[in-house]
């Protein structure tokens, strides 16, 4: 049974603007129907005693939702927050307390911590320490299988929050915010963090938690800064969302990645944000990959363009490499079954599966002896690109997406394996979700590519892996250390959750005879060649 999202809005400074915020809740319930909980962050208390809170604190006006609020920023304040530990202050209005772990009957996990950065001791009722923050992660991070929490309320922005994301606005996040607050980010991982004190709303970009190719998919953070409750400016103080506790959701939906994601923020933003756990850098792979063959036995530079540094005219064609002996894939070699071949360009060709998935189930293969992707010129990497791209608009044409991957282990011949799933089986993200969930069952690290990045970037030439890449151009990578399933990118693609065809697996149960390839071949070349960019050349 699918767990209902919780709905929930979250809050900026309301400065004792209750009839203001609540009348605004009122209107959003009575349109959108109720929500779950109202989180104030900032200052929720005006500086001033106000009438209008003893109206609430009486009893004779009600909050509309059950709220949670942080405690005091200031002097002026501190004195509505007598209880660390928190307490109701009026019907329907709790303070959470100095700092510490909401948890609600459904499992959502809230961490809170009240007040401003402070480095004095003693410090003032209206702060929190570095002791503060290290308790807090202390206290949580030494859970088993700890994987993050669900919110994270402070009234300072996180310092840094901006690196690598969308713009701030008027708020300079290298100048404003605590540090101690990016550490604890750092550390919790939470999936939505708010903050307020700034008078200014900024819904940053989603950004990641894990280091790319370093460590597992994990969740990503949504930061979002509100601004103070009836601004003139009409900036936007409340923020309406759905979310289903992460305990009661499935790994491959948790970790799924947002298109807009970035790099975490706090990253590189300096010892003292990151203090209590720094993330390294991005491991870069040698840049020298795009420039270089790195093939020891060529050995020798070309140019940024992956070309020799002739004049385009100039060039010579080389000749493709050769295999140091009998291979079922060069097509040279008299050990092609040269009927399953339905297209032939410069430098690669184009073969039906032997025992495919389907009808036109095809191989993208290098005409000389490659092992993997990794380890192709300039030249051939530029066709195999025009295929990949030829291959997408046919099978578009035919009401199908299509799915590639190769599996650089026990092969000696680079073969890109194409597979065309019909768009009424499944949308794009089903496919990538059953190949996490099925690599996690395994116990296989299948990790998600950056956009635009190269599997050259990723791979040194002769390293085993498994590669997948979906018709949205995202990108799945496994770096094979010891054992692989030779079947594995079968196996997801025939599962129920894609395909349905189970039998179909293992590509020795699906042979059929010459003839009946024979025709399939034939029948794959007619309906290919309205694409066929090889008869332009």
């Amino acid at each position: 049974m699918t767990q209902k999202p919780l709905r929930l809005l979250a809050c900026g400074d309301v400065e004792g603007k209750f009839d203001v915020l609540f009348n605004r809740v009122r209107t959003i319930q009575k349109k959108s129907g109720n929500f779950d909980l109202l989180l104030c962050v900032g200052n929720f208390f005006g500086s001033t005693q106000d009438a209008a809170w003893e109206e609430y604190r009486t009893g004779s006006k009600k909050a509309p939702i059950q709220t949670y609020v942080l405690g005091a920023n200031n002097q002026e304040t501190a004195n509505y927050f007598q209880d660390a530990d928190g307490c109701e202050l009026a019907e329907n209005i709790t303070y959470l307390g100095r700092k510490g772990v909401f948890t609600g009957s459904s499992g959502l996990q809230i961490v809170y911590l009240s007040g401003t950065e402070s480095l004095d001791e003693p410090v003032p009722a209206y702060s929190f320490s570095p002791k503060d923050v290290s308790s807090l992660r202390t206290m949580l991070c030494s859970a088993p299988q700890f994987k993050g929490v669900d919110i994270l309320l402070t009234s300072p922005w996180p310092k840094y929050v901006g690196s690598f994301g969308n713009s701030s606005g008027e708020v300079d996040t290298k100048q404003c915010g605590s540090a101690l607050i990016s550490s604890l980010a750092v550390s919790l991982k939470p999936r939505y963090h708010f903050a307020a004190l700034e008078k200014s709303y900024y819904e940053r970009l989603p950004y990641r938690n894990h280091v790319v190719l370093q460590e597992s998919a994990q969740h990503a953070t949504r930061f979002i800064a509100l601004a103070n409750v009836g601004n003139p400016e009409k900036k936007k103080y409340l923020y309406a969302f759905s979310i289903v506790p992460m305990k009661l959701m499935a790994v491959a939906e948790l970790v799924k990645q947002p298109p807009d994601v970035t790099e975490n923020p706090y990253r590189e933003s300096g010892k003292q944000a990151a203090a209590g756990k720094q993330i390294p850098a991005p491991q870069e792979e040698s840049a020298c990959q795009f420039f270089f063959d790195l093939n020891e036995k060529q050995g020798r530079k070309r140019s940024s363009t992956g070309r020799d540094n002739k004049p385009p005219h100039a060039k010579h064609p080389r000749k493709p490499p050769q295999p140091p002996g009998p291979c079922w894939f060069c097509l040279a070699s008299p050990e092609v079954e040269k009927h399953l071949v339905v297209n032939i360009g410069t430098h690669c060709y184009l073969a039906l599966a032997k025992g495919g998935l389907s009808d036109d189930h095809v191989l993208i293969l290098p005409i000389g002896h490659y092992q993997s992707v990794v380890e192709l010129s300039a030249e051939v990497v530029e066709e195999v690109e025009k295929y990949k791209d030829t291959l997408k608009r046919f099978f578009k044409s035919r009401g199908k997406r299509c799915v590639l991957f190769e599996r650089n282990y026990k092969s000696h011949h680079l073969q890109l394996q194409v597979i065309p799933v019909p768009l009424s089986c499944c949308v794009t993200d089903d496919i990538k979700d059953a190949f996490i969930t099925q690599a996690q069952e395994q116990q296989i690290e299948l990790l998600e590519i950056p956009e635009h990045s190269d599997i050259k970037q990723i791979a040194q030439p002769g390293a085993a892996y498994f590669y997948v890449e979906l018709d949205t151009g995202e990108k799945l990578f496994h770096r094979i250390k010891k054992n692989f399933p030779l079947q594995f990118g079968r196996e997801v693609l025939a599962s129920e959750a894609i395909l349905n065809i189970p039998e179909k697996a293992d590509w020795r149960q699906c042979q059929t005879s010459k003839d009946e390839e024979e025709a399939l071949a034939r029948r794959f070349r007619k309906d290919f060649e309205p694409f066929d960019f090889t008869l332009d050349d």
